[in-house]
């Protein structure tokens, strides 16, 4: 894997893109102003118009190989995401690896900052994320799971699952008849 500038604060080793990766010139990806770092490995496509921001957190972001990162997803680092290889992200997800504080009535929710962490998001091997589902921080969807158009994920998804939903519920088993 090759470094790239990513053209800011960030330096070198901020940002680190496979030259076998596909990185479209309408992705928006942030410099971090907390360390963290953007990992995109060989085979990946980061198409148009894919949002990748640094907020809530210091946590990485990791797209493994071969995954592809369609239109209009946004991610947050917040407390990490990781997405393994052979990943498949449909347009308009949102992955937020963070959540704001809120309880303190005599405060704005902005100056109270974000909560602790619960894992990040992690992606594992030969996942597919429908379109405009959103993935909170603490989801780990495992190996060959599904996750139908529209849902909320917002803990374990068991592999070879296909679930959708809000709330998320199991709908079936990839290979099941």
């Amino acid at each position: 894997m090759a470094s790239v500038f990513g053209g800011g604060t960030g330096g070198a080793d901020m940002l680190i893109i496979s030259p076998l990766a596909k990185i479209s010139p309408l992705a928006d990806i942030e410099d971090s102003v907390r360390g963290s770092r953007v990992i995109i490995e060989d085979g990946a496509v980061v198409d148009s118009f894919v949002k990748i921001k640094f907020a809530g957190g210091s946590g990485d972001v990791r797209i493994g190989r071969n995954s592809i990162i369609n239109s209009g997803t946004v991610i947050y680092s917040g407390h990490g995401v990781t997405i393994g290889a052979g990943v498949l992200i449909a347009a308009n997800c949102t992955l937020a690896a963070t959540n704001h504080r809120f309880a303190d009535r005599d405060r704005p929710i902005q100056a109270q900052g974000h909560m602790p962490g619960r894992g990040g998001i992690v992606l594992e091997d030969d996942v597919w994320i429908g379109c405009n589902t959103v993935l909170l921080d603490g989801a780990l969807v495992r190996h060959g799971a599904v996750i139908g158009a529209a849902s909320v994920v917002r803990g374990e998804v068991a592999s070879w699952t296909i679930a959708a939903g809000n709330p998320l519920r199991t709908i079936g088993q990839r290979g099941g008849d």
